[in-house]
């Protein structure tokens, strides 16, 4: 109701009960209806309302699928961010990037295929297991970079080290792994850890030359507001711009994330929101401009999303407490409608009630989108073949209404 989903009537009845049963996360602290401090806007040939705070996602409105009505399990951050990533509440399975990598397979033999651009400030809520591959062979799981220094540490070989001497050298270890993988068959973490410290050689110059920005052009670091003037989006939009970058390389699989949970407003909501919307907006936009302008937006999917919303009532004075019932999420790229908006809300922006998406469907669809079978898509465990969205028990489904 504050970004991506005006309403008149919470706005009309701001400082009312709300009229109905609510289910409050921290319950003694609910107030009264709180209407957005922030006006709405039609953009693009589509008409698609969004908030003041988002103006550079306006100019993209024509780009991208604004799901209103999706719904998720739990209010809980670190639950409803392994539904949002691994498909259930559970610690330990793997992440939809996981099965992405193990469905489609890699592309480039010196860079990761599934890499995680990190805040410098921190990791966020839930830390490493947001991008685990849990029961899925270890070399599945996404590799974090570091978009500040060097990407990974101890990259750079030793500099007194001549060329033939470390050739010599990786020869010599090729031949001690193999070795010691013999001896221990069927052992996928030491087959990854082997397989990565592979690639780390490889990766050696391949990373250092796709995470080099200073190759970009000023128009492009301005698109993404990585310039001087615009302290703000900088270190958000480098991450931005490495994402295009990786993408345009090859890798298959990229997350960008922010420290924390700065978007978990329990407190001074309209503020703390201007400030993410002047961080995240341009950048994000941008993502998309360029990869359409180089023509990767059609076989690519940009989501951008959290793991749940926000109610319409007040948390204390000014903040918004957790809701699994309704929120918004849009996709870009990859065969997704234009311009499309998808679904609703109630009234007041707290339930789901039109063309419900849930975590499980959106999972199948992306797997869809990028030509894998969500039902069939599966690995043994436990004793039968699981899969990212669990037919049996979420009776997931492609929804067919949002793709192109």
């Amino acid at each position: 109701m504050d970004l991506f989903d005006a309403k008149p009537e919470l706005n009309k009845r701001d400082g009312q009960d709300h009229p109905g049963e609510l289910e409050i996360h921290f319950d003694k602290q609910a107030g009264k209806l709180l209407k957005s401090p922030f006006g709405f806007r039609r953009a693009g040939q589509c008409g698609m309302e969004l908030s003041e705070l988002l103006p550079h996602t306006a100019g993209i409105a024509d780009e991208i699928t604004l799901v209103r009505s999706m719904k998720t399990d739990s209010v809980d951050h670190e639950s409803a961010l392994r539904i949002i990533h691994s498909g259930k509440f559970q610690a330990g399975r793997p992440t939809w990037g996981s099965w992405v990598l193990y469905g489609l397979g890699t592309e480039r033999q010196d860079l990761p295929a599934y890499v995680v651009l990190s805040d410098p400030g921190g990791l966020p809520v839930d830390g490493l297991k947001n991008w685990t591959s849990g029961w899925l062979p270890a070399a599945y799981q996404g590799t974090q970079l570091r978009s500040e220094g060097t990407p990974i540490f101890n990259l750079a070989p030793p500099a007194d080290v001549p060329a033939e001497a470390r050739a010599n050298q990786l020869r010599l270890l090729d031949s001690l792994n193999r070795s010691h993988a013999g001896t221990h068959p069927g052992n996928s973490e030491l087959t990854a850890r082997i397989r990565n410290f592979e690639i780390a050689a490889r990766m050696q110059s391949a990373v250092t030359d796709v995470m080099d920005l200073s190759k970009e052009p000023e128009h492009v670091k301005r698109l993404y507001g990585l310039d001087h003037a615009n302290k703000a989006t900088a270190n958000y939009a480098k991450r931005c711009l490495m994402a295009r970058r990786l993408v345009e390389q090859g890798v298959r699989f990229v997350q960008v994330y922010l420290s924390g949970q700065p978007w978990d407003t329990h407190d001074k909501n309209a503020e703390k929101l201007r400030g993410l919307c002047e961080m995240t907006d341009q950048p994000s936009a941008a993502l998309v401009l360029d990869l359409k302008q180089r023509g990767l937006l059609d076989d690519t999917i940009v989501l951008w999303t959290g793991e749940f919303g926000r109610l319409p009532v007040s948390q204390g004075k000014d903040g918004r407490d957790h809701n699994r019932h309704g929120f918004s999420l849009w996709l870009a790229g990859g065969g997704f409608k234009k311009g499309h908006i998808h679904g609703a809300t109630d009234d007041f922006g707290y339930r789901s009630v039109q063309d419900v998406v849930r975590v499980y469907d959106l999972h199948a669809t992306l797997l869809h989108a990028l030509g894998l079978d969500h039902r069939k898509l599966t690995y043994p465990h436990d004793g039968r073949d699981d899969s990212l969205t669990d037919t049996i028990v979420t009776n997931a489904e492609v929804v067919n209404q949002l793709l192109a």
